[in-house]
């Protein structure tokens, strides 16, 4: 029997609490921290399957069986609704992403003589931790790593290059920032490499804007059946999985025959699922790219899909306005919405569907719908960053 300080629950930050209150780092309920520090394993440890967890930035509960995780996610959410006075009507069951899912990533590089370091950054540094594999990418983004490495030992200068992957429908979009291709030898490595990885979209960002060297053909990403056009650096739902527990949220949520108003709307990753049920949906978007690409896509549609180009954060959708709507649908950026809130608290809407990638600003907006009338009918934790302490959730309003 253990004599050590039993780690209780994970905090917020992915440190181990234990009993006298210590912070433990990658430590796991049920773990003991013996007298010389060390730790005692409990029935919640998890082997670590990535080689690089400890360094990389990426994950912090690697060291954490499911069961954990799933915990974890659904007390994040729990405790910061509790925190703000939110009082949760039903809290669904947690879905937590599996391995090999995210299908976008950023990684970072650095030439030093020969060598290429790719990889992500270490947590609160700037140093690289120099990839070798990644358990949470998915496999088609996961097998450019090597490759582009090698792509990079050709074309890079010293300066720090940035990469964004994305998983479309053609394939793998990929955006370098960061190299200037100059000369023959580069022009011939870069294109041989698109070509030779089947990449959906090669594209550079030279100091002008980014710019496709590579793309046989459009570049869509599917969104409830219907293919949109995929700017280069769009946002993206990080993994399948968790988008479509999103989006059954929202369909079931939304009713049916209702006038719907898709704030912060992107790609129309729930107003094209959302127009199957609905009378109407209008879609509310800051991004130019991001807009025009929904707005072609819904005139493919047979639905009812209209597309208004807004930054909701300078011009809310005013209480006037939102009065013409039945449901609300809202997934702004991690900061929240403050000022669109106060008008859906003002107005006459009875249901909000919130979508958030930050619990605390969630709270924090929740409370003053709760304020407004509303009560917080459901809501689902998503761990859609498997193994991170980031979480989401979709949650339902109701006054």
């Amino acid at each position: 029997m253990s004599t050590g300080d039993r780690v209780l629950r994970i905090a917020a930050k992915g440190d181990g609490v234990t009993e006298s209150g210590a912070l433990v780092k990658d430590a796991a309920p049920g773990d003991s921290v013996l007298p010389d520090g060390t730790l005692e394993r409990g029935p919640n440890y998890n082997q670590p399957p990535c080689r690089h967890f400890g360094q990389c930035g990426g994950c912090q509960l690697q060291q954490c069986n499911d069961d954990t995780l799933l915990k974890f996610v659904t007390d994040r959410v729990a405790n910061t609704a509790d925190s703000q006075g939110l009082k949760i009507g039903k809290l669904l069951p947690a879905h937590l992403s599996p391995p090999q899912s995210r299908r976008r990533a950023s990684l970072h590089a650095l030439k030093r003589g020969k060598t290429v370091l790719l990889g992500y950054k270490q947590e609160r540094s700037h140093k690289l931790v120099d990839l070798k594999e990644c358990t949470v990418l998915s496999p088609i983004l996961s097998a450019m790593i090597g490759p582009l490495r090698k792509l990079l030992g050709i074309i890079a200068g010293r300066s720090p290059v940035d990469v964004q992957l994305a998983e479309v429908d053609q394939g793998v979009a990929m955006a370098i920032k960061g190299v200037e291709i100059e000369g023959l030898e580069a022009t011939e490595a870069v294109l041989d490499f698109a070509r030779n990885h089947e990449l959906a979209r090669l594209s550079f960002d030279q100091g002008f804007g980014d710019e496709p060297v590579w793309e046989p053909e459009p570049v869509t990403v599917t969104l409830s059946g219907m293919p949109v056009a995929f700017p280069s650096g769009a946002f993206l739902q990080a993994t399948a999985d968790a988008q479509a527990v999103m989006v059954d949220c929202a369909r079931e949520w939304s009713g049916e025959g209702a006038d719907i108003a898709d704030l912060f709307a992107g790609l129309g990753t729930f107003s094209f699922a959302l127009a199957e049920k609905a009378h109407s949906v209008t879609a509310f978007e800051a991004s130019l790219p991001a807009h025009l690409a929904c707005r072609m896509a819904a005139n493919r549609s047979n639905h009812a899909i209209q597309c208004e180009h807004r930054d909701l954060f300078r011009n809310p959708v005013d209480a006037d306005e939102l009065d013409k709507f039945g449901v609300a649908l809202l997934d702004p950026p991690r900061a929240g919405a403050k000022d669109q809130v106060e008008a859906i608290a003002q107005s006459s809407l009875e249901r909000v569907i919130y979508i958030s990638c930050n619990p605390s600003s969630w709270a924090r907006d929740g409370a003053r719908l709760q304020e407004a009338g509303f009560r917080l009918e459901a809501v689902k934790p998503i761990g859609q960053f498997r193994w991170s302490t980031h979480v989401e959730l979709a949650s339902l309003f109701v006054r």
